[in-house]
Parts: C-alpha cells; structure tokens; sequence
C-alpha cells in the first residue's frame, strides 16, 4: 500500500482535530502518524498525516474534497518527497551494557544520534532525520536491548517559497 502525506491547516479550536481525523477513518484509509502543532500564528495549527490506504489517487483526492467540506479545515497540501523537507524524531533508551556499549555508539555517532541521557543502567539517544533513516537505526539497534521507543511522526514543509495557503486567509 502506498504511503501518502498531506498537511492540514486549521483553525486551532476544540474538537478539529477529532472531526478531522474521523474522516480517515470514514474513508477507510489508515493513519500512520499524526503531528499536530500551532503554526506561526496562534489561530491556526498545522496537522501533517502520514496515511496509507487501499484506494489509489481517486479515493485519496475524495478524502481530500472531503475534509475541505469541514468548517474549520482552511488548506491542504499534499506532499511529496521529491517537493518536500521531511523530517522526523526518535528517542531511544537502550540498556547500556558494558559488553555492546562500543558497538551501540558506534551505531548512534554512524546516524548522527546525540546522547540525552547516561545512567549505569541504560543510554538514550535522540535522532532526527527521514522516516527510513529512522526506523534504519531502530533496526540496527534491535541487535541490542532496546527499553523504550519515542517517534514523534513526520513533520514536512514544501521546498522553496510555496507555502500551505495559496491565499491569505
């Protein structure tokens, strides 16, 4: 199934972000991950989606009419990685065993991982990047003992001076 990201901009009022993420749910279609924060104005807030579903580009252009059709939806864009800066970020805690504790950070200097956290009993780490170089060093960490997982989901903005309003509000 492929994997399609829009942004959502929003009036920041109680109860969007329910109404809009039930119409994934009505349209079949699954999210994935979910970021949702305030924009550089406070009256609006920015929702990315990371969703896949079954339907092809018809029923994802459907889903997109009808979340238009929703009083506080304001913008949608939908992006693409070729078009976009994607990002994402992760906390690890891994158990800090004297036995793998090379091996672990030489893993973590590898993806540019930086250290939050150093206990005798465990290490966490913190990584930002693209999704697959992401879920990449959770892989290669699993090789290790892996505690605990924090992904915050994607966050992405379009490249050059394109923005989610193609209008003033």
């Amino acid at each position: 199934m492929p994997d399609f990201i829009i942004a959502v901009l929003v009036r920041n009022r109680f109860g969007v972000l329910n109404r809009v993420t039930s119409m994934f749910r009505r349209r079949r279609f699954n999210i994935k991950c979910l970021t949702v924060s305030e924009t550089e104005s406070p009256e609006y807030s920015r929702i990315t989606v990371t969703f896949e579903g079954d339907g092809g580009a018809h029923e994802k252009q459907q889903l997109i009419d009808q979340l238009y059709k929703l009083e506080d939806v304001c913008f949608i864009k939908e992006l693409e990685n070729k078009s976009a800066v994607t990002s994402e970020l992760l906390l690890i805690k891994v158990k800090n065993d004297p036995e793998t504790r090379a091996l672990v950070r030489d893993t973590a200097d590898a993806f540019g991982a930086v250290t939050m956290d150093y206990t005798r009993e465990s290490v966490i780490m913190q990584m930002t990047g693209s999704s697959r170089r992401v879920s990449a060093f959770i892989d290669l960490m699993r090789d290790y003992t892996i505690l605990e997982i924090c992904r915050t989901g994607v966050v992405s903005l379009e490249r050059g001076s394109e923005t989610i309003r193609k209008t003033e509000l």
